[in-house]
């Protein structure tokens, strides 16, 4: 009876001391201080598709791309668990039964056989960075396992191994090690190298396949041997793989505007961008020192941008300057504002692409533009005119339509012009500051008749831009631009214009079909001339060779509006045959428009004024509503209904005067 009593109690005492060393544990772990679990990875830009295009480093110049659940090879995952921790999913973060075995290894022979660590563990060790060569490290890791255990999921500390396993070098996690040693994302992996990603962790220098190639492939084969797999033929890789590094200029860009974003989704495809990039290193390795390029592709119906380069090469090499982002830089973009000039004038009834000009030498004041030759044609229509970039009449059209008014316009455009001064005639023929991404958002909006296209890099969705010009303005200049030669053996029909700036310190193509737009600029970014570079011998076919490397054909071009006037300039109404704008003209002037006796619909009038000289006076019914204006078509707004009285005096006190009835 006592002995019972004895066996009783001291059963009470072990289950007691049992309790308590149980509760103790308990509380051991929980006062456990975590190291943090959240990780920085690197931030990164993608393509349309979720493609990688650039990727950032973290601290120390460490790689480590974010690996999302789910973005893994099955295959190997399979693989870590089964030759790393294959009781992974039943034990509580440390596995008793592995760390018997190694210390019985470890007796055995004389030496460290296997560590007996679990994957739990060595996600404690790689979170804190610490090392496993003391009882006292060991000791920490199986303590922060089994509070990671008590913390998160199975999935979640799995994921925290994937995202910090270190692969040599400065390589952190299962993504960047795929990238750098497969050149691949790691969703789909042979046996042969998910086994070598198992394998790499263990020693990640000792068994780097670019300086211990045997090495690596012994830890290799070792993995495939302990899970059942035959591919030990397959190679190891030799080198790292060149990280995916597209579009820098635009990465840099959207960084500085969202210092804090882990992520850059892009309206890019991937695709496009490599395309885009071999073609204008192509072209460029022969332009000479100093030369950069810059080009731009965007789908003018969605505004999306498909490829974007800021330069040949993002560095400093041959004094090409390939860091500063020509695509943004403020330039003059010689000849290829005349569409828009030309386009501003048919949409206000100045002018008609089979109007006739006279281009020859004028003087608008004291500025006397010359053309490119210095040779004059004569008599030639706006079309004419137009493909043959001729300089007079669009300086005609500028100074009847106003600078201003053509300042206005590129601002519609969303172009954001840099001019010193208030603007003169000079800028028809490129005097004022644009990048690339102002001329190609111009030239998406003449795509669309007239309607401005706010271009985007990413999903941002941008307003729907207004309706700028007419949009049988805007497809009467499109229709002119599909008539220029091409260059070479380019295919023709498509819709382009070259400019180059003065001094040829710029050459500029931009063009479009139905669906696509794309300009390019060359020139040097410290604005030093280049010699004998023109818009159309050398931008020119590489905006032929873009869209060729972009499709196969063109998209075909929209039908013209219904009030699009599609006539001979005999068949035009007589104040649209011919543009007067002979400066210095002493002939008496004459209203060329609205004609003696017309009936106009109410609406904003435009005066044409014929011969005379600036400044010009306009009165209504004896009363001035425009002084000292030097344009010869006059804005004059909507006159009241029935019949006025229009005078025009010139500077020599000279007058012509026309009656017109204004219908309500």
């Amino acid at each position: 009876m006592r002995t019972a009593h004895r066996l009783c109690f001291a059963l009470g005492l072990t289950l007691l001391a049992s309790a308590t060393l149980r509760d103790g544990w308990d509380a051991w772990v929980a006062r456990t201080v975590l190291p943090t679990t959240l990780t920085e990875t690197s931030v990164e830009m993608r393509d349309r598709e979720g493609r990688l295009l650039r990727a950032f480093a973290v601290e120390d110049g460490r790689l480590r791309l974010a690996v999302a659940p789910g973005a893994v090879d099955p295959g190997f995952v399979d693989m870590l668990i089964a030759y790393e921790d294959k009781r992974f999913y039943r034990h509580a973060g440390v596995d008793g039964r592995a760390m018997l075995r190694a210390l019985g290894q470890a007796v055995w022979a004389g030496d460290v056989v296997s560590g007996g660590s679990t994957l739990t563990m060595q996600v404690a060790r790689l979170l804190e960075n610490s090392g496993t060569g003391s009882v006292r490290g060991k000791l920490r890791q199986m303590r922060l396992a089994w509070a990671l255990e008590r913390q998160l999921t199975k999935g979640e500390i799995l994921h925290l191994y994937l995202q910090h396993a270190p692969y040599g070098g400065r390589i952190e996690g299962v993504r960047s090690a795929s990238f750098l040693w497969f050149g691949k994302e790691p969703q789909r992996l042979s046996p042969a190298q998910s086994a070598l990603l198992v394998a790499l962790p263990q020693a990640p220098e000792a068994r780097r396949p670019d300086r211990f190639p045997e090495a690596a492939k012994q830890a290799r084969d070792r993995v495939l041997a302990r899970v059942g797999a035959a591919d030990t033929a397959a190679p190891v890789p030799r080198a790292l793989r060149p990280l995916p590094r597209h579009a820098p200029h635009l990465a840099d860009a959207l960084r500085l505007g969202d210092p804090l974003a882990g992520r850059f989704d892009t309206t890019l495809d991937g695709r496009t961008q490599r395309e885009m990039e071999t073609l204008v290193r192509t072209h460029a390795a022969g332009a000479g020192p100093g030369v950069s390029m810059a080009l731009i592709v965007a789908d003018h119906q969605s505004g999306e941008v498909l490829a974007r380069i800021g330069a040949p090469f993002y560095s400093d090499a041959d004094g090409a300057l390939g860091f500063v982002d020509m695509t943004r830089a403020k330039r003059s973009p010689g000849s290829t504002l005349k569409p828009l000039i030309y386009a501003m004038a048919f949409d206000r009834g100045l002018a008609h692409p089979e109007t006739v000009f006279a281009d020859r030498p004028t003087r608008f004041g004291r500025y006397a533009p010359q053309n490119f030759d210095g040779q004059f044609r004569g008599d030639v229509t706006a079309r004419a005119a137009l493909v043959q970039s001729l300089n007079i009449p669009p300086v005609a059209l500028t100074d009847a339509l106003g600078p201003e008014r053509l300042m206005a316009g590129l601002r519609a455009f969303g172009a954001e012009p840099e001019l010193t001064g208030a603007p003169g005639l000079a800028v028809a023929l490129g005097g004022v500051g644009l990048s690339l991404e102002d001329l190609v958002r111009l030239y998406a909006g003449l795509a669309q008749l007239g309607r401005d296209t706010p271009l985007r890099t990413t999903d941002a969705v941008d307003a729907t831009g207004a309706q700028v010009l007419a949009p049988r303005a805007a497809w009467q200049v499109g229709d002119i631009l599909r008539g220029i030669a091409p260059p070479g053996q380019a295919r023709a029909g498509l819709a382009y214009k070259t400019g180059t700036s003065y001094g040829h310190r710029d050459a500029w193509a931009v063009g479009f079909d139905g669906q696509h737009v794309i300009g390019v600029w060359m020139g040097r970014p410290d604005g030093t001339p280049v010699p004998g570079a023109f818009g159309g011998a050398h931008a020119a076919p590489i905006l032929f060779d873009a869209f060729g490397r972009l499709k196969p054909d063109y998209a075909p071009a929209p039908p013209p509006p219904a009030d699009t006037l599609v006539l001979t300039t005999a068949a035009l109404p007589a104040p649209l045959r011919r543009f007067g704008h002979a400066a210095q003209d002493t002939a008496r002037p004459s209203v060329a428009f609205p004609p003696d006796g017309a009936r106009l619909a109410q609406a904003d009038t435009v005066v044409k004024v014929d011969g005379g000289a600036a400044p010009f006076t306009v009165l209504i019914n004896g009363v001035p509503v425009a002084a000292r204006q030097r344009s010869r078509a006059i804005d004059i707004g909507a006159l009241e209904p029935g019949f006025s009285d229009i005078a025009v005096i010139d500077a020599a006190g000279r007058s012509a005067r026309v009656s017109v009835e204004m219908r309500p």
